[in-house]
Parts: C-alpha cells; structure tokens; sequence
C-alpha cells in the first residue's frame, strides 16, 4: 500500500504547480514535499514530475496518476464535507456531570439549549468525582473545584460563595433558650462526615464548633440545606442553594476562605467537537448571569 502522505502531496503538487505552494497548502516545510515526491517516485519506479523554471509539470505517468486518484479524493472531500455538515448540524448524544449542590443552576439552562438544539440528546450524571470525564464517561463536566484535573480543559466560570444559615423556627427556639447569634459554640450544628472533611468548611467546623453541638451530620452539601431548612440547627451553606429556599435567614456575610472556583470542562479530544462546543458556550454565557456566581 502507498504512503497515503506521499499520494497527498502529489495531488497538492499537481494542483498547485509547485513545491512551494503545494508546501504552503499541505501546512510542511519545503524539504518534506521533496522527500515525499523522491519516495513516491522510487515506490513506483517512474517520474512523475517535469522540474520546469515554470514550476512542476506532471509527466504521462504522473498524469496517468492523476486520474487515478481524482476519484478517491473526491470521496475523501464528500465524506470530510459530509462528517463536517454531521457535526455542525449540532445532532448527537452529550453526556454531562455535574454534582446535586450544581443542578439547580444547570437543569433549566439545560432545557434553553435543548430548545434550540433539539436534535442534542442530552444525558445528565449527578456525582461528586472527575473520573467519569477523564475516562470518556463524560463529554462535559461543570463542577466545583479549587484544583481541577490538568488532563482536562475548558474555563473558569466564576466562584460559589458559602455563608452561615439557620432557619426561622431554630433561630426563634435559640432566642428562647438564650443564644445568640454569634454564640456558636451553644448553637445546635450541622456538619459534614468525614466524606467531606477536606472542604474548608469542615475545618472551621472543626475548630470553632464542639462535637457535641453538631446534631446532625451528612454526607452531601445538599442534604445539609434540608436539614437546615428542616430545623436541625446552623451550617455553612452553598449561597446558591440556601437563598433559594424559604424560612432560611444568612447570619454572617459570606467568607472568602470558603470560595469553590467554578469550572466548566472538557476532554481534550472533544473541544473542537461543534456539539460540545456549541453547549460549553452556551452554558458560560447562561451562568456568566447568575447572581450567584462570581466573575473569575
């Protein structure tokens, strides 16, 4: 079988009528559309070029050879052209990983594309870990994270801020028991399990409240809302999930320590797919707005 660049580099020759503009178009230096040509030529044990001061005229046999392979590069082009108008049509599965604190913000920007793209079959994987996108279990992933995976690329969005919240009827019960609102150490608390005690939030946690004071403790960020909301006692909330909710009251401005950047990411071998990079777009410039987010 013929080296398949060397056959390409004798159509660029053909077309263009020269080494250099054939070099141009081919996107190599001059030395290696000479080395193809030399290599072309020995394979097939003829001449296939008159080295003209006008440039390169093909000879009866590189003529001969020209016509031969009109007709594969005409395939070529029409499957290349054909592939393209697939990709561009935007059409096509992408899978998305988010995580459930990240739904609320991403579902109904979600359905906005799908409005505009119906032929994208979106599919949604809700967990806390980067190993679906890294093994192409994933196309997208949105997540928050200080320290993204380098094997992936994409952009930042932005920052989630975390402050302390308590609901109205805990507040009023510790009104009446005498507690006030910056008396933490008597506040009923809760916490995270040891899942999560690498968040910045635990370790304050740790620090500043008694282990006896904390009546609940989970292992999802949005559980901890629910309890809150429930009455259990005070936490360090995500601002985009406890604002959102009724009957919760912020009793600290939110602490910079406590930021998670916000990131959108993808494969490597994906950001130049239309589809993936039609919805990264539109999913930054939906976020870009949201109030709870941050500008980077």
């Amino acid at each position: 079988m013929h080296n398949w660049e060397e056959l390409h580099t004798f159509v660029a020759v053909v077309r263009t009528g020269s080494i250099a503009a054939a070099a141009r178009e081919l996107k190599v230096n001059h030395s290696t559309v000479l080395r193809r040509l030399d290599s072309l030529e020995r394979t097939l044990g003829v001449r296939l070029f008159e080295r003209l001061q006008t440039g390169y005229a093909p000879t009866a046999a590189g003529e001969n050879l020209r016509e031969r392979l009109l007709s594969v590069e005409e395939q070529i082009d029409a499957a290349a052209r054909t592939l393209a108008g697939l990709d561009e049509a935007l059409s096509g599965p992408i899978r998305l990983t988010t995580t459930d604190t990240l739904c609320p913000l991403l579902v109904p920007v979600l359905q906005r594309f799908r409005e505009q793209h119906p032929h994208v079959a979106l599919q949604l994987v809700v967990n806390t870990s980067f190993l679906n996108l890294t093994r192409r279990e994933a196309d997208v992933a949105l997540r928050p994270s200080n320290t993204p995976p380098d094997s992936l690329v994409g952009r930042e969005l932005g920052s989630v801020a975390t402050a302390l919240y308590a609901s109205r009827d805990y507040l009023d019960r510790a009104q009446r028991e005498g507690i006030g609102c910056g008396d933490w150490a008597r506040h009923q608390w809760v916490g995270l399990d040891d899942s999560l005690a690498h968040l910045a939030i635990a370790q304050w946690m740790a620090e500043h409240v008694p282990p006896a004071r904390i009546a609940l403790q989970a292992d999802s960020l949005v559980t901890m809302a629910d309890a809150v909301t429930a009455g259990f006692g005070v936490a360090p909330l995500l601002c985009l999930l406890a604002e959102e909710r009724t009957g919760l009251v912020r009793l600290a401005d939110p602490d910079r320590r406590f930021d998670t950047r916000l990131w959108l990411l993808c494969h490597r071998d994906l950001r130049n797919t239309a589809r993936v990079r039609a919805l990264m777009r539109f999913i930054h410039a939906e976020l870009a707005a949201c109030r709870h987010i941050a500008p980077a």
